[in-house]
């Protein structure tokens, strides 16, 4: 591991001017769970390090705007202690299947979100690509955990966040603060004023064609503070992820969805699948068969086979086409109260 100057920020423009300051490569320490093997790896390389644990309002749950508003920086055990988030089902179902306790003590929301991609290329130093001397080794090499989905470009590998896809179906938004990011997104805690933005999370990930650009939209000098929810109290969820086995173990796929049933029909649907592609698969076609149906094995076997109908696997990864079918399958009955 190669030294590096560490700063422990206790405001947010504290923590916006140590990632901006100078042009210095930084990287910003959350829970910890993924950096720490990064930096042992030297895959990251940073001169600075940036922890952002003492800084208050991003370890907070608060109303804001008929929704809550998480900080970044709570940990799983946090996230699943609150009363504040106890309708959001398919948020717990995700703490329910991280068995870790090392995880849901030091993990944080924000960390979730951000996580590299867990491709053994990348953490092998071949770059975000997977590229050796301009040849694709994902594409030409062991690809049983790569995307499905998406994967017509460079990017071969599957986004790593396991939140994701159930805060996506809920349209939760990530508040984005440091250089480059719009004014006018401040916190209700009186926090100091720095430049800040809500942005949807589904329009957070990107699919690069390049290392240098990144997995998310996040520029070097800018970082995630909050993560926003909206009240939805007629609407339902789930999460329904496949794992070959618990504990630190990552979904081969999975799955996040919110419904709204009224009447014994479904008046509303999002369905989000993770773990298949560079970034996190929305499916609204797959939804909207749903729509005005009652929500039964029929209906969900439908548009769970409409969700994987595009799929282009890999030469080793064809398997996951029908993981990724069972685990919307499987949110879909869970949601609505009728999985066995």
């Amino acid at each position: 591991m190669k030294s590096f100057e560490y700063a422990r920020p206790t405001t947010e423009a504290e923590a916006v001017a140590f990632l901006g300051a100078e042009g210095i490569q930084t990287a910003i320490l959350a829970g910890g769970t993924d950096l720490t093997s990064l930096l042992r790896a030297e895959l990251l390389t940073p001169a600075r390090v940036v922890d952002l644990k003492q800084i208050p309002s991003f370890r907070t749950i608060t109303p804001l705007d008929n929704g809550i508003q998480i900080g970044a920086l709570c940990t799983l055990d946090e996230l699943a202690q609150s009363p504040q988030l106890g309708h959001y089902r398919s948020l717990f179902d995700v703490i329910d299947g991280i068995r870790a306790i090392q995880v849901q003590g030091c993990g944080t929301l924000g960390g979730d979100l951000c996580h590299l991609p867990n491709c053994w290329y990348f953490r092998k130093g071949y770059g975000l690509l997977g590229m050796e001397q301009g040849v694709s080794l994902p594409e030409t090499g062991d690809n049983r955990y790569h995307a499905i989905l998406g994967n017509s470009g460079p990017a071969k590998f599957v986004n790593a966040s396991r939140f994701a896809p159930a805060l996506i179906a809920w349209g939760a938004k990530v508040r984005i603060i440091g250089q480059g990011a719009a004014s006018g997104a401040g916190l209700s805690n009186g926090s100091a004023v720095v430049d800040a933005e809500w942005v949807p999370l589904e329009y957070f990930y990107s699919t690069p064609r390049a290392d240098r650009q990144g997995h998310t939209i996040l520029r070097p000098v800018q970082m995630i503070s909050h993560v926003w929810l909206p009240e939805s109290p007629l609407m339902s969820s789930a999460t329904y992820e496949v794992l070959q086995m618990e504990g630190l173990d990552w979904p081969l796929a999975a799955a996040g969805v919110c419904l709204q049933l009224e009447g014994g029909l479904v008046r509303d649907a999002r369905i989000v699948m993770g773990h298949v592609a560079p970034v996190p698969w929305l499916v609204d076609d797959a939804a909207q068969v749903l729509i005005g149906h009652p929500l039964n094995e029929e209906t969900a076997a439908a548009a769970a086979a409409i969700a994987v109908a595009q799929s282009t696997p890999l030469s080793m990864n064809e398997y996951k086409v029908q993981i990724a079918y069972t685990a919307v399958n499987r949110a879909l009955l869970k949601a609505a109260g009728q999985l066995t």
